[in-house]
């Protein structure tokens, strides 16, 4: 390509604000995508659970309908991220539902991809002609449709493979994985992207699921204990039930500070998956969520509900709801500071390094 031509191409993207960025896509999209999936799916499931508990048949069909558009949910949610206008915005709630629905199970990831390349195609051809209430719907909707059609299954196949074989291996060995699935979604908690998404995608459910949910706590709730002498209250609260990733400026700066919530998260995985077997059989997103507005336990509670309906649990036990405590809140609340201790004493960790601007 010409120098000439790559120049105007250049502009031309620069103009539609179409950017092919790492961030862009793996980040902002991703972590829009989860967004999506809480305020349809997830919502929705907490929802109809509280419905079902309490025979309220209204709260039932509301979460069933908030569920029922998680697709579009999601795409509208991934277009939003990449900036698009307002007519590429909206066609994205048929290319959403096409996606999620023939991706099946991997039908999340299904919905990343295809959302990305619709909603770019969408703006390229924005405001480009004089039939624009025509012309980008159309091909907005067409090319994602059709994306839908002949590649969401395959792309869900490949996401639920890669689910089943991590949920295998964890079935298999418990304790390795354990370790590897609660550090690797720990760490992608804290990190600016996002691991509520990464779980859906995958349909990181079962004990993986519990491995992982593990993790997001260890994080969550490590930081938020390690940090309260400089953060207190606020600073507790806004990490415990908030998000770990508040301190990413902080990790940027002394990386050391994130080795006690990454140990924790070593351990707690293994004390989920070979001591409890504590299972994550609700909503995959729960599975990345830690203790976000308790999001993860709620999906914990709704896994055990949905097992004893369907006959695969007789009831909710008392060592169940230990283990759901022990693994989400005391286990990392003890161990994140024991491990911090010795790495204060040496100077890896000084005053004021977890510090927020609360």
């Amino acid at each position: 390509m010409s120098k000439e031509k790559s120049g105007k191409l250049k502009a031309f993207l620069d103009r539609k604000d179409i950017k092919f960025s790492a961030k862009r896509y793996g980040i902002d999209a991703l972590s829009a995508m989860a967004q999506g999936l809480f305020a349809s799916l997830l919502i929705g499931t907490i929802i109809s659970t509280i419905g079902t508990q309490f025979g309220i048949q209204v709260l039932v069909d509301i979460g069933n309908y908030a569920k029922g558009v998680s697709g579009p949910a999601m795409a509208i949610a991934i277009g939003y991220a990449l900036h698009c206008p307002p007519l590429v915005l909206f066609s994205l709630a048929a290319v959403g539902f096409a996606a999620n629905e023939c991706g099946g199970a991997g039908g999340p990831l299904a919905v990343l991809f295809i959302a990305i390349v619709a909603s770019e195609l969408g703006k390229a051809v924005s405001k480009e002609t004089k039939v624009d209430i025509i012309v980008t719907p159309f091909v907005t909707i067409a090319s994602g449709v059709l994306l839908s059609i002949y590649c969401a299954p395959y792309i869900g196949k490949a996401a639920s493979l890669v689910g089943e074989l991590i949920m295998m291996a964890t079935e298999l060995h418990p304790f390795v994985m354990g370790i590897i699935v609660a550090v690797v979604v720990g760490i992608a908690l804290t990190l600016p992207i996002s691991s509520a998404a990464i779980c859906a995608a995958l349909s990181l459910t079962g004990l993986a699921g519990g491995a992982a949910l593990a993790g997001c706590c260890a994080q969550m709730v490590g930081f938020a204990v390690m940090s309260y002498k400089e953060n207190k209250v606020g600073g507790l609260l806004a990490q415990g039930i908030g998000t770990s990733m508040l301190q990413m400026g902080n990790i940027v700066k002394n990386p050391k500070i994130w080795i006690p919530p990454t140990v924790a998260s070593a351990i707690c995985g293994p004390i989920a998956t070979c001591l409890f077997k504590l299972e994550m059989n609700g909503a995959a997103i729960s599975s990345g969520m830690g203790t976000c507005g308790l999001v993860g336990q709620i999906g914990v509670y709704t896994g055990w509900v949905s097992d004893i309906a369907a006959g695969l649990k007789d009831s909710i036990t008392a060592m169940d709801w230990i283990g759901l405590i022990v693994v989400s809140v005391i286990a990392p609340a003890i161990i994140t500071p024991l491990v911090a201790w010795p790495l204060r004493k040496i100077g890896w960790i000084k005053e004021n390094d977890l510090k927020l601007d609360l």
